[in-house]
């Protein structure tokens, strides 16, 4: 019972970064019906920019933190202004922006593995406050506690962010329908950079606690969330961003299970992926998605 405990708090920790990560991926598709496959690549850089401010520039994480995902952010805008925005105004928009994001993940990996080179890294001894919790047979480190409580905020200020701001509302009006946007006087064009902006900056944060929980960088590692990422986004329903949430956590509670169940981490991604087919066979909107009608 202790290490079905234990697995899934586990599962909470890692389900919290699926979650962030997939918020960045759902809320570009929200807006532009596009997948931007660039995405996990800028995750990689996000927790590699952190480790070399931290590790060379001699920062602390905590200032670390805002400027790395501050340099994803910017590395969404020109993601956007190279990979999507010259093809927008294509008939074959989504297909083409499709392809050039996975060209601009190319390159972006290139760019990390000339920089940094192509080995593991992990963040130096001291970075986080090594500081446990014994509770009722469980062990819960600080560092956890803190991805968790990370996460949920960055989650929670967006999702009121996208409701309650003017900005966020004209986000909202961009992915209903961009030519009734464009007539309401919203600036099209500023709201997709925008949305790119955050986009980016959520998945170069999830890319560093992704980094600090595993202590372990390389290169190409947004290769091994990339997958998982779309697949919470579809489990949760395209687009919607409290459906990433919940799809990350059922996700990463999926794959802790099986680990705890069959006792070992060979069937985890197999198991979690049927889950996932099983679910969308009952709901094939997701567990929070709606069918909805876009007009061009």
């Amino acid at each position: 019972m202790d290490l079905l405990l234990q697995q899934l708090i586990n599962g909470l920790f890692i389900g919290s970064v699926y979650g962030l990560f997939a918020v960045g991926y759902t809320l570009v598709f929200g807006v532009l019906d596009m997948l931007n496959l660039a995405h996990a690549a800028i995750f990689t850089l996000g927790g590699l920019i952190a480790l070399w401010l931290v590790e060379t520039a001699g920062v602390s994480l905590w200032l670390a933190f805002p400027m790395a995902c501050v340099a994803a952010g910017l590395l969404g805008l020109l993601l956007n202004q190279v990979a999507f925005a010259p093809l927008r105004k294509r008939s074959d928009s989504q297909f083409s922006g499709l392809i050039s994001s996975i060209a601009m993940a190319i390159i972006f990996e290139a760019a990390a593995l000339g920089l940094f080179g192509a080995r593991s890294v992990r963040f130096p001894v001291g970075t986080v406050p090594t500081h446990t919790w014994q509770i009722a047979g469980i062990t819960i480190t600080l560092l956890q506690v803190g991805i968790v409580c990370v996460a949920a905020s960055l989650m929670v200020i967006l999702t009121l962010f996208i409701g309650r701001t003017r900005t966020g509302k004209a986000i909202r009006a961009v992915g209903e329908n961009e030519r009734a946007a464009t007539l309401l006087g919203i600036n099209v064009n500023g709201i997709i950079a925008f949305t790119f902006f955050v986009s980016s900056a959520l998945g170069g944060a999830a890319g560093i606690l992704f980094g600090l929980y595993f202590n372990n960088l390389t290169p190409d590692m947004g290769r091994s969330i990339e997958l998982k990422g779309l697949a919470v986004i579809i489990l949760g329903g395209m687009g919607s961003i409290p459906g990433a949430i919940l799809g990350g956590l059922a996700f990463g509670l999926s794959e802790v299970l099986t680990v705890a169940i069959t006792g070992t981490s060979n069937l985890r991604d197999a198991v979690a992926f049927a889950v996932l087919f099983a679910i969308l066979l009952i709901r094939p909107s997701g567990l929070l998605g709606r069918g909805k009608t876009r007009e061009a």
